[in-house]
């Protein structure tokens, strides 16, 4: 159900009419539920025949997020738009092309194991904070933790490497 706001926006309500213990009683009942009634629950709410040959931990989970997603509303038209065109373009073969851009906002902290030991790093509006001290790029601070020359983002794993980029792995 679809409501418009002070602002003039759509905003969703869900529709366990505030409710949230049933909403959460019906979700925690699947795992009791058997395959039959499970089977059932996905023609109710999915309006097809589930797929043959799906897991039953799957089909939990997807049961699951339905419900949810019917109580509180799905994801946002730009999420959609992006999923369907970074399967697009991974049908054509461009998928590298079509993998978000890895950035990060400052308050965020970034973690990194190297030889045994974490680190983290705080970002900053201007730069990054490792321990106690302010630095200019992602490199710096990585060649702070190595010792030796380093991609800050390729050694926070923000970018990929040139291997990664050849293999279409990560």
């Amino acid at each position: 159900m679809t409501q418009t706001n002070s602002a003039g926006r759509g905003t969703r309500r869900h529709t366990y009419g505030g409710n949230l213990e049933d909403l959460a009683r019906e979700v925690g009942s699947l795992s009791t539920l058997g395959s039959k009634a499970l089977k059932g629950k996905w023609r109710i709410l999915y309006g097809i025949e589930p797929p043959r040959q799906i897991s039953r931990a799957f089909m939990l989970r997807a049961l699951a997020y339905r419900i949810q997603e019917k109580s509180f509303g799905g994801i946002k038209p730009a999420t959609r738009r992006l999923l369907i065109q970074s399967a697009h373009d991974g049908a054509n073969g461009s998928a590298l092309a079509a993998a978000p851009s890895r950035t990060v906002k400052p308050g965020a902290v970034l973690v990194r194991e190297w030889r045994g030991i974490s680190h983290q790093v705080s970002v900053l509006e201007k730069g990054f904070r490792f321990r106690g001290r302010h630095y200019r790029s992602l490199s710096e601070v990585a060649r702070e933790i190595t010792g030796t020359r380093w991609s800050g983002p390729l050694f926070f794993g923000l970018k990929r490497s040139q291997e990664e980029l050849r293999n279409g792995t990560r």
